[in-house]
């Protein structure tokens, strides 16, 4: 039974404490898109995003009115382009991305996902097509994501897809280096990637979900954080409860919105995930929560064990608040889009190294992540393996989407605007991992994969 003063305090979060829906993503399957005419395929694409969403933004802003909830993105996903594009050439593929962005601007929508690729235990040959096409395709589009999935504990790694995905990257952050590379901010390589993530740039409509879909993304780091300040002084396990308990109300906001949305809309409700997505506001920092539980500054030691705390209280709060939690689920520790992380990394507390130990127990991996725009495409291939093998390891998401702005270089900063934020060049080491990265091939599995 909702009380008045539960009421009152959602009003609160909402009015003082950032607590917002991030996202109503509509997920959207184009497998009855394909056509072996290029014309007709991009008609088939466009024709049906348009009028399966056509009213996804005006119910977002709908339900915002009528609950006084602040929804502040809609966005679609797709089937990932390479089921859907078949054996068109990689020209034909940068045209399906120009026609999602059409698309998306049609609607009104700020991004869509799903220019992807799963290529975990080898390529096919739309997938290759795809992937060559992804530089083109990022710099020709202001609101399409792209994903690759490169690793998973059932397949192994794809080492020839890391090392494509480090000359990709490279090549993506020279054609939109005007921009100061922002292609790259709208490309992530994961391991274990989930189908159902409402968040970008990883977005896309999985193969076993149904027809449309709608998943919702919930963040609240400010509510989180006012609530330990509130606190005080209690022990590890007291401060767990209490995120916990945040976590729970947080969750039952988004499923709110989530089900009015799936029954106005009239698709299926699938997903929400509470994930701790930071915002570059003051108030909206996973950082600071991190440093409200006690740490001097975010990147000190003691800063995995707080993050390891939170993660794992944030998701046994959001399972208790709903039965159809997934997506990513947790905290996000992007650097350009979180204020607390950015002073951290000024004030020279937070390393990429120490970022890539906190991925072992966050949500996803190392995220908007500005590095010198001379980084050679190989150590770009190293960091993406060495965070794909924390995943694969231990059985998790993880993910890299890391921004070499060309001209940059440590210490200057690169500023993308919106949610994206600003970002301090990290400094990256220049020791080459060329000779490991080169032999090519599949990593095996580990033992634990073998669960049937």
């Amino acid at each position: 039974m909702i009380n008045t003063a539960d009421i009152l305090e959602t009003i609160h979060m909402i009015r003082q404490e950032n607590l917002d829906i991030r996202t109503i993503t509509m997920g959207i399957s184009l497998l009855d898109c394909v056509s072996e005419s290029e014309e007709k395929l991009l008609t088939n694409i466009y024709d049906k995003i348009t009028k399966k969403a056509e009213r996804l933004v005006a119910t977002g802003e709908e339900i915002e009115k009528e609950y006084g909830i602040p929804i502040v993105n809609k966005r679609i996903s797709v089937t990932p382009v390479y089921l859907v594009g078949g054996g068109h050439p990689t020209e034909t593929y940068v045209k399906i991305a120009q026609t999602l962005d059409r698309a998306a601007k049609t609607l009104g929508i700020n991004f869509i996902g799903g220019f992807s690729a799963l290529v975990e235990k080898g390529f096919t040959n739309s997938a290759e097509r795809l992937i060559d096409a992804i530089p083109e395709a990022l710099s020709c589009t202001e609101r399409v994501c792209s994903s690759v999935n490169v690793a998973s504990t059932k397949a192994g790694t794809n080492m020839d897809a890391v090392n494509l995905m480090g000359r990709t990257i490279k090549k993506t952050a020279y054609l939109t280096c005007e921009q100061d590379s922002i292609g790259c901010a709208k490309l992530v390589v994961f391991a274990n990637v989930p189908q159902d993530n409402p968040f970008m740039a990883g977005a896309f409509h999985g193969v076993g979900e149904p027809e449309c879909v709608v998943n919702v993304g919930v963040s609240g780091p400010g509510v989180v954080s006012s609530a330990i300040q509130r606190a005080g002084d209690c022990d590890l396990a007291a401060l767990a409860e209490l995120i916990k308990r945040t976590a729970f109300k947080i969750t039952r906001v988004g499923q709110l919105v989530a089900s009015e949305a799936a029954r106005r809309l009239d698709v299926p409700f699938g997903i929400i995930d509470l994930s701790l997505a930071p915002t570059p506001a003051v108030g909206d920092s996973v950082a600071r929560i991190l440093e409200n539980m006690g740490l001097e500054c975010c990147g000190c030691h003691g800063t995995t064990a707080a993050l390891a705390l939170l993660n794992d209280a944030v998701k046994k709060g959001g399972v208790m608040a709903s039965s159809h939690v997934g997506g990513l689920s947790g905290a996000f520790i992007p650097v350009s889009e979180d204020e607390g992380m950015i002073h951290a990394v000024e004030a020279g507390a937070l390393s990429l190294e120490k970022l890539e130990a906190m991925t072992a127990v966050c949500s996803v991996g190392l995220d908007m992540i500005a590095i010198p725009g001379d980084t050679d495409e190989a150590v770009i291939s190293g960091i993406i393996a060495d965070e794909i093998a924390i995943g694969v390891a231990n059985t998790k998401t993880t993910a890299v989407r890391v921004i070499p702005v060309f001209g940059k270089g440590p210490g200057e900063q690169v500023e993308f605007g919106g949610l994206l934020g600003y970002a301090p060049i990290m400094p990256v080491s220049t020791i080459s991992p060329m000779g490991f990265i080169s032999r090519g091939g599949r990593i095996p599995a580990p033992i634990h994969s073998l669960k049937n």
